[in-house]
C-alpha cells in the first residue's frame, strides 16, 4: 500500500512538473504586437478608440479557438521583429511578410494572407504607368518594410523613408515625391476610402508576398496557432473575416 501511494505521489509530482515546464505559454495572458496604423489590417477606430482590422479579428478568433487571453501591444512596425527577438512579446500580427532574412531571427505561422507591392501616383500623373517608369523619380516608402527593401531595384533618383505610410501618401499628394510604394491591400484601401480621387494605383503587383504571424524563435505557441488557423479555414470562419474586410472570398489555398 505504501509503495502504491509513493508511486501515485511520484506520478502526480512528475505531471505537475511537466505542466509547469510546458504550460506557461498558454496559461499567462499573451502580449501580441500589432502595427499602430496599417489599414485595413490594424488601426484605431476613430469612433471607439479601439484597435480593429483584419489582423485583430483573425487573432481574436485564433485566441478563442486556443482558449487564451491576450493584450494587444501597438508599436511601430520597425520595432516588431526586435520585440519578437527579445521575447518582450509572445506573437505579432502586422502584415509581416515572410522572408528568408526574417526566418533567421523569428518563427512564422502558416501564411494567412497573400499580398504584394503596388505603386501609387497622383491621379493626373500620366508618365508613371508601371515599375519601369520609376527610374529617375522620387519614391516614398515606409521604413523597414519590403517596399523599403525593393525600392532600390527600381533605380529612383531618391528614396524618401517615413515611419508611417500615411506620411508617404501625404507627401505624394503634396507633390513632393513622384510615387509611393507599399503593400497592395493598404494602397488599394487608401485609394478607395481616403484618396478622394487624388491618387491612383498603377502597374503590376510586384514581389508576391505572404504574411505570417510572428513568434520568438522556438515558441511553443506557434504550433497551437497553426492548428487553430487551419480550423478557422476549414470551417469557414477565416473566409467570413476575410469577406468582412476585403469584400470577397480569399484565394483558395
Amino acid at each position: 500500500m505504501r509503495m502504491r501511494r509513493f508511486i501515485g505521489c511520484a506520478a502526480t509530482a512528475i505531471f505537475l512538473i511537466f505542466g509547469i515546464l510546458t504550460g506557461p505559454v498558454l496559461a499567462k495572458k499573451l502580449v501580441v504586437a500589432v502595427d499602430t496604423a496599417f489599414v485595413p489590417f490594424e488601426f484605431r477606430d476613430p469612433k471607439t478608440g479601439e484597435y480593429t482590422g483584419f489582423d485583430i479579428d483573425l487573432w481574436d478568433a485564433i485566441a478563442k479557438e486556443i482558449g487564451v487571453e491576450y493584450e494587444l501591444q501597438p508599436m511601430d512596425f520597425v520595432g516588431i521583429v526586435p520585440a519578437l527577438q527579445t521575447g518582450s512579446v509572445d506573437a505579432a500580427l502586422a502584415g509581416i511578410t515572410i522572408t528568408s532574412a526574417r526566418e533567421k531571427v523569428v518563427d512564422f505561422s502558416h501564411p494567412y494572407y497573400d499580398s504584394g507591392l503596388t505603386l501609387m501616383v497622383r491621379a493626373d500623373n500620366e508618365t508613371i504607368r508601371g515599375s519601369e517608369d520609376v527610374a529617375g523619380k522620387k519614391i516614398a516608402v515606409r521604413t523597414g518594410t519590403t517596399s523599403d527593401n525593393h525600392a532600390p531595384s527600381l533605380n529612383p533618383s531618391e528614396i524618401i523613408k517615413f515611419p508611417n505610410i500615411e506620411q508617404a501618401y501625404m507627401e505624394l499628394r503634396a507633390g513632393r515625391v513622384d510615387v509611393a510604394m507599399h503593400d497592395t491591400p493598404n494602397v488599394l484601401y487608401y485609394i478607395t476610402t481616403a484618396g478622394e480621387g487624388a491618387v491612383k494605383a498603377v502597374g503590376e503587383r510586384m514581389q508576391a508576398q505572404s504574411y505570417g504571424i510572428g513568434f520568438p524563435l522556438g515558441s511553443k505557441l506557434r504550433n497551437d496557432v497553426n492548428i487553430a488557423f487551419l480550423a478557422l479555414v476549414e470551417d469557414g470562419r477565416y473566409a467570413a473575416i476575410y469577406r468582412k474586410w476585403f469584400g470577397q472570398d480569399p484565394n483558395p489555398r
